[in-house]
């Protein structure tokens, strides 16, 4: 019984660590445990400083992300989306999936918890059509906008193994490629030494 009451924090998997690459799996049920794994994430993402979390960020197969994409109070929120689940969050969607996309093309320079100290331009679709379910079971398809639509945009890539980078623009991507480099030998050379602790 001891050895659950304390659960170890979890931690980001960053660059070249191939969870990141994963295409998730669907989750079939909404059990205690996903909705404490949840709940870890958000904590992982606030002391990450984020926004957005996804599963296979903390090496996690599955198709969940927690976000929290408020904006200040007294903004307005433009779209349905913004309106109904910002009051929420932080918040985890389930089985999230892009149903469709409008709106004019947007750039924004993105980054993310798993690629530390890069940031780049991404061209996104403004406006998504977001379903999915909320940790309650509620089913939701919603359309959303703004830093919502972006960051939902951003983690459901992950879940298909795609990072933000695959997508940004090319010539920041290659100003970024010493950066990319290290993380990536920083974790070949932890995998050998996981290998040798064995």
């Amino acid at each position: 019984m001891g050895l659950f009451t304390k659960q170890k924090k979890l931690e980001v998997k960053t660059y070249g660590n191939p969870v990141l690459r994963n295409d998730c799996a669907e989750i079939s049920e909404i059990t205690s445990e996903i909705t404490d794994l949840a709940e870890r994430m958000v904590e992982c993402m606030y002391d990450s400083n984020g926004i957005g979390l996804a599963a296979p960020q903390i090496g996690e197969n599955l198709r969940m992300f927690v976000i929290d994409t408020r904006i200040e109070e007294g903004e307005i929120y433009n779209t349905p989306g913004e309106a109904y689940l910002s009051p929420m969050m932080p918040m985890a969607i389930i089985n999230p999936e892009i149903v469709t996309s409008s709106g004019p093309d947007t750039p924004f320079v993105e980054g993310c918890l798993s690629i530390p100290g890069v940031n780049a331009t991404v061209i996104r679709p403004e406006i998504i059509r977001l379903k999915g379910k909320l940790l309650s079971g509620e089913p939701i398809d919603i359309e959303c906008g703004g830093l919502l639509s972006r960051c939902a945009q951003h983690e459901i890539d992950h879940l298909n193994g795609v990072l933000f980078t695959d997508k940004a623009l090319e010539e920041e991507v290659s100003q970024a490629k010493t950066q990319l480099d290290k993380l990536s030998e920083s974790n070949k050379k932890s995998g050998k030494n996981k290998k040798r602790r064995r």
